[in-house]
C-alpha cells in the first residue's frame, strides 16, 4: 500500500487528530473538516520529510469537492494516530502548479 493509500485508510478509519497549530490554522483560514478530508482523499504527496525533527511527515496537495486546493502536512501513517500538522491554501505566487516551490532546485 502506498503512503497516500495508508493516509486515506487512516482518515477513513478516523485514526487522525489535528495538532493545536492545525486546529488554529483551520479556524483562521476557514477550512472545515469536510474540506480537510476531501483534500486528503483526493490528494497526492508532493513533498516528503522522512527526517523531520518531530517525526517523518509529508505534504499533500488535494482539492476539496468545491475545487479549493489545500496543502496538508501530516505525520506518516505508521503511527497509531495520524497527526495533521498544518493545513493551508497554497499561495500561487510561491508554488508552481501548486506542487513545486518556486525557487527550489531539485
Amino acid at each position: 500500500m502506498s503512503l497516500i493509500e495508508e493516509i486515506r485508510a487512516a482518515i477513513a478509519e478516523r485514526r487522525f487528530e489535528l495538532s493545536q497549530h492545525a486546529s488554529d490554522q483551520s479556524v483562521a483560514r476557514n477550512i472545515g473538516a469536510a474540506e480537510l478530508t476531501d483534500a486528503l482523499y483526493s490528494g497526492e504527496v508532493i513533498e516528503d520529510y522522512p527526517d523531520d525533527k518531530y517525526g517523518p511527515s509529508c505534504l499533500i496537495l488535494g482539492l476539496t469537492r468545491w475545487g479549493r486546493p489545500l496543502h496538508v502536512q501530516c505525520s506518516y501513517p505508521s503511527r497509531p494516530v495520524l497527526k495533521i500538522i498544518t493545513v493551508y491554501e497554497p499561495d500561487p505566487d510561491l508554488w508552481i502548479a501548486l506542487k513545486h516551490r518556486k525557487g527550489r532546485i531539485g
